[in-house]
């Protein structure tokens, strides 16, 4: 089978358009991989974020230090942070946060949770049939835990 000269040179053209075509796509998805959540998703006050949609407000930004799991509950029950009724959440309610449309971890409102550690953080819920191992979230994975692991705590109401 023989090519001449221009059906050659018009598959190349054909090939680098459909290669540059790929690459603004690509430009265009990378830009967007960090999402946020939709506009009044989150209400932000004085370190606190009311969630409209649950109704559940959370501690904005996590604390430096890490907790093994009965410690965060501990670090929960006394957090004074504009008000008082803290406590450690649901595997089901730290889920509910996840921003499924992120790329990038923590996958996590940015402005609505800045700062967020990725190694993941407590929920409340402990493993059926196994009271030492507890659930984590990190990146909208959910994963059991030995609770005498140190994770990061972020509180809710």
């Amino acid at each position: 089978m023989t090519h001449d000269s221009t059906g050659a040179r018009y598959l190349n053209a054909r090939f680098f358009r459909f290669l540059g075509a790929v690459a603004v796509v690509s430009v265009v998805l990378s830009t967007s991989a960090e999402a946020n959540a939709p506009a009044g998703r989150y209400t932000i006050t004085g370190g606190t974020v009311f969630d409209t949609k649950t109704k559940l407000t959370w501690q904005q930004t996590v604390p430096a230090a890490t907790y093994a799991w009965a410690a965060a509950k501990t670090y929960c029950q006394t957090l004074s942070l504009g008000g008082t009724g803290w406590r450690l959440p649901t595997m089901k309610e730290l889920q509910s946060i996840v921003d499924y449309s992120s790329s990038r971890a923590p996958f996590l409102d940015p402005s609505a949770f800045p700062a967020t550690p990725t190694p993941g953080s407590w929920s409340s819920s402990l493993v059926p049939g196994s009271p030492t191992s507890a659930w984590a979230v990190s990146g909208g994975t959910t994963f059991t835990i030995v609770t005498t692991t140190s994770l990061a705590v972020r509180c809710v109401r």
